[in-house]
């Protein structure tokens, strides 16, 4: 009986909101309310509170949000900061101090290779190359630096 009453509930909820698409509890746009993902894919035409609810519920059980973020898709936005795939996170790992020498020389077989994984037009490489020797010191901070720390310099002066 209580399953017959919530799913006639919910049937009249979303009944009222698609007869009266001015109903709407919460204030903002449904992009503010709602956020990003499946969800506000599918039901950004129904700005309502029901469809609003339904959009947040659909992009948390799917947990899309996190791939859209990361692919800059399904209405999100992608971090200022790049992302790094495993080829680049590895690359500069096994490469520490050859790439340390190839920045602080302002170019090299190194270099190239990380500009090439990073995927830096040839036309900007010069200013990319000249750019990450000029912020050698912070890239490079100390003689103890780690991978994840050099790839988070070379995202600041990317940026």
């Amino acid at each position: 009986m209580k399953r017959q009453l919530m799913g006639a509930g919910l049937v009249l909820a979303l009944a009222i909101g698609a007869v009266i698409p001015g109903v709407s509890i919460a204030q903002g746009t449904f992009a503010e309310n709602v956020g990003c993902g499946l969800g506000s894919v599918i039901m950004k035409e129904q700005d309502t509170a029901v469809f609003q609810a339904l959009a947040v519920t659909t992009n948390q059980t799917l947990g899309n949000q996190t791939f859209g973020i990361s692919s800059g898709t399904l209405e999100c936005k992608q971090p200022a900061r790049f992302v790094y795939n495993d080829k680049v996170k590895r690359f500069v790992a096994d490469n520490m101090d050859t790439l340390a020498q190839d920045i602080a020389a302002g170019g090299g077989e190194t270099l190239d290779t990380l500009s090439e994984l990073l995927d830096i037009p040839s036309e900007q490489k010069p200013v990319f190359y000249a750019s990450l020797q000029a912020n050698f010191g912070m890239i490079y901070a100390s003689g103890k630096v780690e991978s994840a720390d050099v790839l988070d310099g070379i995202a600041t002066v990317k940026n």
